[in-house]
């Protein structure tokens, strides 16, 4: 008799430019067309469709700096609206509590979904699952990365958004070294510009690197959350 198997599953689910999401709920009419939303004052810009990634319009760029592109592409530009955003984030969180009721709610627009109760071989379905039932109830389309670990879920959302189907799991996966080499330092959770520097400058360019470098190195390199990142690479 074949044992089902049961390990740590954390899942990471993201809303995929979730501001111009929201937006396009109530404007069917600029669902395939660019569109970004500023921040505030309508100072900078805080999120963009595909659409308008594909135009090179950057995040956090100042408005001015876009404009010329913004006009000459005919982008759509909206203000922010946080009561709407905020109201359509406590939906979609609403919704995956469904799947089970151990939800930590990262950001307005990322969760994290312990998925140990599923069993190994269905977690993808499962990922499929709630992000269907996500965009079905609340109309917010969504990226699913499925690991061991925070920081694994977070490089599986990371390939889950270049894809179709939107979904990436990591588990049962023997080797994930080929996939981890693929994620630059810079992309990893908890990575920020100056850890960067210093992983460079030790020769440190990708995740894989990072998660093989030996334990006396971390320990002694780096802070309690760098160590804590390389062991999660690592699935534990």
């Amino acid at each position: 008799m074949s044992s089902i198997q049961y390990t740590k599953k954390i899942a990471l689910i993201d809303c995929n430019s979730f501001y111009v999401s929201c937006e396009r709920l109530f404007n069917p009419k600029i669902r395939k067309k660019p569109v970004v939303v500023l921040s505030n004052n309508d100072g900078c810009i805080i999120s963009r469709s595909t659409e308008a990634k594909a135009l090179g319009i950057k995040m956090g760029e100042p408005y001015f700096k876009a404009k010329d592109i913004i006009i000459k592409n005919k982008v759509e530009v909206f203000s922010s609206n946080y009561s709407l955003y905020g109201d359509l984030s406590r939906r979609v969180m609403r919704t995956l509590k469904r799947f089970n009721s151990a939800i930590e709610v990262y950001s307005i627009d990322e969760a994290f979904l312990d998925l140990s109760n599923f069993a190994d071989s269905e977690v993808e379905k499962v990922g499929k699952e709630i992000r269907e039932t996500v965009l079905k109830w609340t109309g917010i389309p969504t990226s699913i990365g499925i690991a061991k670990t925070k920081t694994l879920s977070k490089v599986a959302n990371h390939i889950a958004k270049k894809k179709e189907s939107g979904v990436t799991s990591l588990i049962g996966i023997e080797n994930i070294d080929p996939i981890l080499e693929k994620v630059e330092i810079n992309d990893v959770w908890g990575v920020g510009r100056q850890l960067t520097k210093f992983y460079h400058k030790n020769g440190i360019y990708n995740a894989k690197q990072l998660k093989n470098k030996s334990n006396t190195w971390v320990k002694k390199n780096s802070n309690v959350l760098g160590s804590r990142t390389a062991m999660e690479l690592r699935g534990i």
